[in-house]
């Protein structure tokens, strides 16, 4: 048995590489004991033409990136750090909602182990309005042509010491920690269903999808405050998800009333709509 930094066990090698490959399409699972950036290494190899199914999984991740640039280490053994190598057939037009359905699988992953999950606009996933997990999806070009890596981290066993930020959390400090190996084939079958059904396509696979999105998408309903990559800010109270997968905030305007459509941002909740003032 290999020694276990702070008591934690490791994933358990064998059982990932014997997993039942149905859960994604041509799933191989690879763990890594250290290393800087899952993504990194998932899109080098997708470069070199690896195959869709792709998951590279590490004990330490020592340089995670997230939307923005930012940056983030999480101690060995604590999360669940991992990468997933997709190559869509879906339209090009409703990439979008690769980063949305990632968040919503996680989350519902999570709830199916008993935790009150929910996802903030796109793709953090929440319990008690705390982030628990964080999601970066990357389309890269490829020989084999375009293709999107799935960053995932999850904090599982963090102390309140350990976590990144004061806002997150864990799965140990909600609750108890499961099993990561058992977790990490959660969260994969999970992303598997929900690819499975958005890769159909259709309007009707649309539909459900965001339907389900907005029903566990913890923005809707709340007041918002939206910095927008060309660094104006929208304040105002998201209402709903429109079918390309972006936020829908309505605010107050020179008009009375406006309604943007939010497709790339850094979403703040303030406060519920319903809450007193």
């Amino acid at each position: 048995m290999i020694s276990e930094p702070s008591g934690r066990p490791p994933l358990d090698a064998q059982r990932l590489a014997a997993t039942d490959p149905h859960l994604l399409p041509g799933l191989t699972v690879d763990v890594v004991e250290s290393v800087g950036s899952t993504n990194a290494v998932v899109t080098e190899r997708a470069l070199a033409g690896a195959a869709e199914g792709l998951v590279v999984v590490a004990e330490h991740q020592t340089a995670g990136r997230g939307r923005l640039d930012r940056t983030w280490e999480a101690p060995a053994r604590s999360a669940l750090t991992f990468s997933v190598l997709l190559r869509p057939t879906a339209p090009v037009q409703s990439w979008p909602w690769l980063p949305l359905l990632a968040g919503y699988a996680v989350g519902k992953a999570l709830k199916a182990a008993g935790f009150e999950a929910a996802v903030k606009w796109p793709n953090d996933v929440l319990i008690a309005d705390r982030k628990v997990a964080g999601i970066l999806v990357e389309r890269i070009e490829t020989a084999q042509g375009p293709a999107a890596v799935v960053g995932i981290g999850l904090n599982v066993a963090m102390s309140p010491e350990e976590l990144p930020v004061p806002e997150a959390t864990s799965l140990a400090i909600e609750g108890q920690a499961p099993d990561r190996t058992e977790l990490l084939l959660d969260v994969l079958a999970s992303l598997g269903e929900s690819y499975a059904a958005w890769q159909e396509g259709g309007d009707l696979a649309g539909m459900r999808l965001a339907e389900s999105y907005a029903a566990a998408c913890a923005t809707i309903g709340r007041q918002v405050r939206v910095a927008l990559p060309s660094g104006q800010e929208v304040v105002g109270t998201a209402t709903g998800i429109d079918p390309s997968g972006r936020l829908l905030v309505e605010h107050p305007d020179r008009d009375g009333v406006g309604r943007t459509a939010v497709s790339a941002g850094d979403v703040v909740h303030v406060r519920s709509v319903d809450a007193p003032s």
